[in-house]
Parts: C-alpha cells; sequence; structure tokens
C-alpha cells in the first residue's frame, strides 16, 4: 500500500555531511502518521535514529545535535540531515512509516564514514 525509496547513501569522510531522502508512494501515502529513520550496523540489531509524528521529533542519544529529521508532507518525503559523521554512523539506514493500514519499510541505503 505504501512504497518507500530511499536515496543520499554512499562514502562520506569523518566530520562530513550526508542527506539521506525517502519517498512514499501509493495510495496509503497520504495516510502516514510517522515518518522515521532506523540504522542497522553489522552485527548490531536495527535501532531508531530519529522518528517525526504530529509535529514532534525525537532522536537517538547517540546522534542528538548531528542529525536533523525532517518531513515535507507534501511531497511524502522525509529526510535526514547527518552532520559531524563518525565511523561509528557507518551502517545501512532504512526508511519507515506508519500509517492507520500498518507500517511499511524501505530497502536500505547504505552510509559508510571512513577515511
Amino acid at each position: 500500500q505504501v512504497q518507500l525509496v530511499e536515496s543520499g547513501g554512499g562514502l562520506v569522510q569523518p566530520g562530513g555531511s550526508r542527506r539521506l531522502s525517502c519517498v512514499a508512494t501509493g495510495r496509503a501515502a497520504a495516510w502516514i502518521t510517522a515518518m522515521g529513520w532506523y540504522r542497522q550496523a553489522p552485527g548490531k540489531e536495527r535501532e531508531l535514529v530519529a522518528r517525526t509524528f504530529s509535529g514532534r521529533t525525537n532522536y537517538a542519544d547517540s546522534v542528538k545535535g548531528r542529525f536533523t529529521i525532517s518531513r515535507d508532507v507534501v511531497k511524502n518525503t522525509v529526510y535526514l540531515q547527518m552532520n559531524s559523521l563518525k565511523p561509528e554512523d557507518t551502517a545501512v539506514y532504512f526508511c519507515n512509516i506508519e500509517s492507520p493500514y500498518g507500517s511499511a519499510w524501505g530497502q536500505g541505503t547504505q552510509v559508510t564514514v571512513s577515511s
């Protein structure tokens, strides 16, 4: 009912910046109530990075002050601006949405922070 396509991943040097985008399409996209970003590093569980819901946002402690989540309701797009990136931010980043019809995940985009 909702399809998600992420973009913006890649290789970035420590201290650098990157912006991820996730576009939601499908009939249920107009009913999205929450949008968020999760990440999963090798050998680790998937964890919440940032989430926006009803105008509110919450962040993982590890990214507070460095990452910013924003949402364009008209475009059904959620962004994750990542600044001051660290090697420990290396992971596959997944977009997630919630709606009255259920939740959906994107395919993930790899972010690698390395010199």
